[in-house]
């Protein structure tokens, strides 16, 4: 199993019409690649900004590429994106899960 998290900072003041895009059309996109286990959203306010945190789960690198295409290093962007976010950038983090073994 495979975590791929992604961050990205918007103006605070952005940050509750941010977390519904992402709910309506990134949670959407993830969740129907055949593979994907799971996606969390988190945020996080600091003074004028709001962190977001996109982790998903998945069963294998190459599903991610599914996803994501062949650099699954690279982060993936909409178009809607530039309207929220302060900067882009270019990576994401993946980790491999070492427990629990199974996946749900």
């Amino acid at each position: 199993m495979i975590v791929r998290v992604w961050h990205g900072i918007v103006p605070k003041e952005k940050s509750n019409l941010y977390n519904e895009f992402l709910i309506n059309k990134a949670v959407p996109d993830y969740s129907s690649i055949e593979g994907n286990l799971s996606v969390k959203i988190l945020r996080r306010n600091e003074k004028e900004v709001t962190h977001f945190l996109t982790v998903t789960t998945w069963k294998s690198y190459e599903v991610i590429k599914k996803f994501a295409g062949e650099n699954i290093d690279q982060a993936k962007y909409y178009p809607e994106d530039k309207e929220f976010l302060i900067e882009f950038e270019p990576n994401v983090i993946h980790y491999e899960v070492t427990y629990p073994k199974h996946v749900p």
